[in-house]
């Protein structure tokens, strides 16, 4: 008998992603203009409006409302019958200047010693469970929203879908290896129009799920995830019933409370700080992408099967407290975790300012990752476009998801004799 594990993810439309993507959105657009913007940005949506706050210190102007706006109608909250869109909600804009007490921590008159924004202790993980070296639970979570947004989208089929949706994935593991064995349990809850009868909504929803949103997700898992899908697989679609009421209108969304959806889906560890609207000065943000960066070349090195990285900082202090690893038991190296951590220390530089160059962290990168994960994403150059009031328009390339690249393997390899 092996172990069931279960990760949850959430939709693009889901009120709290809504708040992370303005907020990134609102992030990005600062950084186009002024890559030294200092900027922590929450935002709290709800029934026909939407509320944002925060500190920011730069040199640019952005407006807050088109930027907002644009945000909700991409997602797809373009009709009035949602109780929240982007044409009409009304938008209150509560932005101030940062602290002088946290900047004169963070600045240095030499940046490479700048100091972290903030303390913290951040978490990144790594393991064999799927070519992305991510919680195979979370992967296939992340995959199916991803698939029934894009369907929702094309328009053709399930047209009855309205942008709010959440999943679940239970994997059986086997106790010994710690590998994947079988798909256990799959719930899919998705809003959708309202229907004349309930129950036939109910019985065409579970259908169209069955047979055209799992088809599609299973199409795009390698051969050896396909495989763990058997004929004992537990589904269950809209549990309550009827999901008509959605989005921010259903429930507020606030910017950092699905921070568990945003990186391992339980697995490892997570330090509590959220990603969104943060500048890479705020090591929440940014270690915690250093150390799933570490982690990921770690495994994909061959140390280890299965990874834990801890990095801790002290606000206005540029080295980290402390590194620690966890290989669970499965490293490969005849080496310690402690062992593995002094080596991790000389090859990593984990001052704040070479991590933002290292992982080109001060580009406008972040509205694509806050939704469907920060981490196993995959790492592309794209061109964004950006507009402002004063500054006019401006198209930058960038290139998204650095912290994902496999660029120190070779370094990992020699470091440790493999």
């Amino acid at each position: 008998m092996g172990y069931l594990f279960t990760s949850e993810s959430v939709s693009e439309g889901h009120p709290d992603k809504v708040s992370d993507q303005i907020s990134d959105a609102l992030l990005d657009a600062l950084l186009a203009y002024d890559p030294n913007s200092k900027v922590a940005i929450e935002t709290m949506v709800t029934t026909g409006q939407v509320v944002v706050a925060g500190e920011v210190k730069t040199n640019t102007y952005i407006d807050v409302q088109k930027r907002t706006r644009d945000v909700i109608n991409r997602i797809g909250y373009t009709k009035s019958e949602y109780k929240f869109d982007g044409d009409s909600c009304g938008i209150l804009s509560a932005i101030h200047e940062q602290s002088d007490d946290i900047n004169r921590g963070v600045d240095r008159e030499d940046r490479k010693n700048q100091g972290a924004g903030d303390q913290g202790m951040m978490f990144g993980y790594a393991s064999t469970d799927t070519d992305e070296f991510m919680p195979l639970s979370l992967e296939i979570s992340h995959k199916l929203l991803i698939e029934l947004a894009a369907i929702r989208r094309e328009g053709k089929e399930m047209t009855y879908l309205r942008p709010d949706s959440k999943s679940q994935v239970t994997i059986e593991y086997d106790e010994d290896t710690h590998q994947p064995v079988r798909i256990h349990t799959m719930v899919l809850s998705t809003q959708h129009d309202d229907f004349d009868e309930d129950e036939a909504m109910l019985n065409k929803i579970r259908e169209d799920v069955k047979n055209i949103l799992l088809p599609r997700t299973i199409a795009t898992l390698p051969a050896r995830v396909q495989s763990l899908f058997d004929e004992n697989l537990i589904l269950h679609v809209n549990p309550t019933g009827k999901f008509v009421i959605g989005g921010p209108h259903g429930d507020t969304g606030l910017t950092g409370r699905k921070i568990i959806v945003d990186t391992y889906g339980g697995k490892g560890a997570h330090g509590g700080g959220a990603f969104s609207g943060k500048d890479p000065s705020k090591v929440d943000r940014s270690a915690a992408y250093a150390s799933r960066h570490i982690a990921k070349n770690l495994v994909a090195a061959g140390v280890a099967e299965e990874v834990l990285v801890q990095l801790s900082y002290a606000i206005g202090v540029a080295e980290p407290i402390n590194i620690f690893v966890n290989t669970y038991g499965r490293s490969k190296v005849a080496l310690s975790d402690n062992e593995i951590a002094n080596k991790v220390s000389e090859i990593f530089d984990l001052r704040p300012y070479a991590i933002e160059e290292r992982l080109k962290l001060r580009n406008p990168i972040y509205e694509e990752s806050a939704a469907y994960g920060h981490m196993g994403r995959k790492p592309q150059i794209v061109k964004k476009q950006f507009s402002s009031p004063y500054a006019g328009g401006k198209e930058i390339e960038v290139e998204l998801f650095t912290w994902e690249k496999l660029d120190y393997v070779d370094k990992i390899k020699e470091a440790f004799n493999i």
